[in-house]
């Protein structure tokens, strides 16, 4: 794919991206040849030239495993970094108390960068972890530090997700990813009906995030991401649809500018208003970015 064109507005946000140092923390998801690519250290110093040639001016840091001391490195992260204006970190939603958690991580170094909270429910055993008591009365204590919460679900978890957001309509949702669709297939049912019912939620909004690495990574194009695109678009309205790279772990189907050249083209029919929102304006609202 040929580079992005440059991004005219004059706020553009990246709103999913990781970072991990190897030497520090083993990211023991990253196993088999087919996730070679992703076995070393990736930092703000590699994504620095690539978000300021797409012209990036600010982006949210998002967690990678689900470990207690990575929150507070990545909010010192934040705090001098000039770019990561939001931290979507990682704390035990079961913990009684987690509500003294969350204020403590408010009070660390960059704390006021904490925006959300995110576990790896797609790895969880349990089909309906998300409505277990323990997790419900986390989920409370997220909403009530206005936060927000991520999603990061397989497909087949969506209706669970969708019951989960009816029982808490104080706390806003974030769908990483699009809830992970079969891109490689083609196939948009059951996805499709389950990801409208998610969006039929006012507290509900979706990142375009993630599309590249759940189609045929050696084989994909915009065609193929085309029909998943326009039915988060349509189904949440741009005002609810934030674009995020996922960098690095993007890099095993493209590059940071293709990513960004895609996403650009699946939205290139929408108002120049929409755009602003879909690149910049949903991930400042919703999770309250500061400058």
């Amino acid at each position: 794919m040929s580079a992005p064109r440059p991004v005219r507005e004059a706020d553009f946000v990246d709103a999913h991206h990781h970072v991990w140092d190897l030497g520090v923390r083993d990211q023991d998801w990253i196993t088999g040849p087919e996730l070679a690519l992703l076995r070393r250290n990736f930092t703000l110093d590699d994504l620095r030239p690539e978000a300021a040639s797409a012209g990036v001016t600010a982006t949210v840091l998002v967690q990678t495993v689900p470990v207690a001391e990575e929150t507070p490195e990545f909010l010192a992260l934040a705090d001098g970094s000039g770019l990561v204006a939001g931290v979507v970190g990682w704390t035990d939603l079961t913990a009684p108390g987690i509500a003294d958690e969350l204020a403590r991580l408010r009070q660390l170094p960059g704390g006021g960068r904490l925006v959300g909270i995110r576990h790896q429910v797609q790895g969880e055993p349990d089909p309906e972890w998300l409505l277990r008591d323990d997790v419900r009365r986390g989920l409370r204590a997220v909403a009530s530090a206005g936060l927000a919460y991520d999603l990061v679900v397989t497909s087949r978890q969506l209706p669970v997700c969708v019951r989960a957001a009816t029982l808490h309509p104080e706390l806003t949702f974030v769908l990483d990813h699009l809830g992970k669709p079969p891109i490689a297939t083609g196939a948009l049912e059951p996805w499709a009906s389950a990801v409208r019912a998610l969006a039929a939620l006012p507290h509900t909004v979706c990142k375009l995030s993630g599309m590249v690495t759940e189609a045929s990574w050696a084989r994909w194009s915009v065609r193929d991401l085309q029909p998943y695109a326009e039915t988060v678009l349509s189904a949440f309205g741009a005002g609810r649809v934030m674009w995020g790279s996922d960098w690095p772990v993007c890099g095993l189907a493209a590059s940071y500018a293709g990513v960004l050249d895609a996403a650009r083209e699946l939205t290139a029919g929408l108002s120049a208003a929409e755009r602003a929102a879909v690149f910049g304006g949903t991930a400042r609202g919703v999770y309250g970015l500061g400058p």
